[in-house]
């Protein structure tokens, strides 16, 4: 089996890289711009295998990505590439529309022009916005967003399903929650308190911190993606949740135990415009239909997270060098220090 891998040097696209080379299930061409967290380093494990290859484009380059597919000759896409962060969504909302939606419309058309036989979606359980209690979100639940990002993969969500009513092009959408493990950019909730916890740096957390998430460990995130390219039904949504709702709090105090640390590194910060208050899915559908669970537990999958970083200093290094820090810098500036999106 051919695959491209768009997005296949990001933390989710490069644990799927990995994990279906290594297998041997499929050759993979990793298409990825190599964006901020973009990071060839972590497909160093496979990086020599002669079942990987990359290539450095731009999934907006229409005769870019129309030449790869044609050179190919995929059975499948898997589409990862996206700019995925709330609070950058926020501060500059145009490169989200432009690579979430643009890109998954050039995509798509090429896709579709050549005739891919399979293209998976890869977008969040954020386009169901924030949901009351007791109620968990099924995929046909009311697309609610909230912020720039959200709003954007629910367009781009949309406009792939068009193309399976349109054309009747092989289109599945997933919909994971949030999901966490090694090689995660440390912008995002987890791998930013964990290295702050390390450094004994403060833990900048957004408001009261009793924002709800559902958490997926990041392999369990990927083998769901393999169950639905292998078994999910063409022009359907499959929601892939971890089964393990907690408040960031709860994270982040769970994360001090594990360091070692004191509560006091604890610093509440102004929260975030839009912040959705719960995020939950029902996996049921999943499930059901391609025998996919998950398997890691949140607190086994928490432990070894942070041993990885612990073990991995020389990546942590590297990413936080550079841009990362201007931007870090520039988002929590006149907001008491730093805050941490999940």
């Amino acid at each position: 089996m051919k695959l491209i891998v768009t997005g296949g040097a990001g933390f989710i696209g490069s644990a799927f890289v990995r994990m279906t080379v290594s297998s041997g299930l499929a050759s993979v061409v990793n298409l990825d711009k190599l964006t901020y967290a973009g990071n060839l380093a972590n497909l160093a494990p496979i990086d020599s295998s002669p079942l990987y290859r990359f290539a450095h484009g731009d999934i907006c380059d229409a005769e870019f990505v129309a030449n790869l597919i044609a050179e190919v000759q995929p059975d499948a896409i898997v589409h990862f590439a996206a700019e995925s962060h709330v609070d950058r969504s926020i501060l500059s909302p145009a490169p989200v529309f432009e690579t979430n939606l643009r890109g998954t419309f050039t995509l798509l058309e090429a896709a579709r022009q050549l005739k891919v036989p399979r293209f998976v979606h890869v977008s969040t359980d954020e386009v169901y916005g924030s949901i009351d209690e007791p109620h968990d979100a099924d995929e046909d639940y009311p697309l609610r967003t909230a912020s720039p990002y959200s709003a954007s993969k629910a367009g781009s969500d949309l406009l792939a399903l068009s193309y399976y009513t349109t054309y009747k092009m092989p289109v599945v959408v997933t919909r994971a929650s949030n999901n966490y493990g090694p090689y995660q950019f440390p912008e995002k909730l987890i791998p930013l308190m964990i290295s702050n916890a390390l450094a004994g740096r403060r833990l900048p957390v957004y408001g009261d911190g009793q924002q709800v998430r559902d958490w997926l460990y990041v392999e369990d995130h990927c083998r769901a993606i393999q169950s639905v390219l292998a078994k999910g039904r063409e022009g359907q949504i499959y929601n892939i949740g971890g089964s393990c709702a907690l408040p960031n709090l709860e994270v982040v105090k769970r994360i001090i135990k594990a360091t070692g640390q004191d509560e006091s590194l604890i610093e509440w910060v102004k929260d975030r415009p839009g912040h959705d208050r719960r995020y939950a899915i029902t996996s049921d559908k999943v499930s059901r239909e391609t025998g996919w669970e998950p398997q890691m537990d949140f607190e086994a999958g928490l432990q070894y997270t942070i041993d990885w970083y612990k073990t991995n200093q020389a990546w942590m290094d590297a990413v936080r060098s550079g841009e990362y820090q201007d931007y870090y810098r520039k988002n929590y500036a006149g907001r008491a220090g730093g805050a941490a999106s999940e």
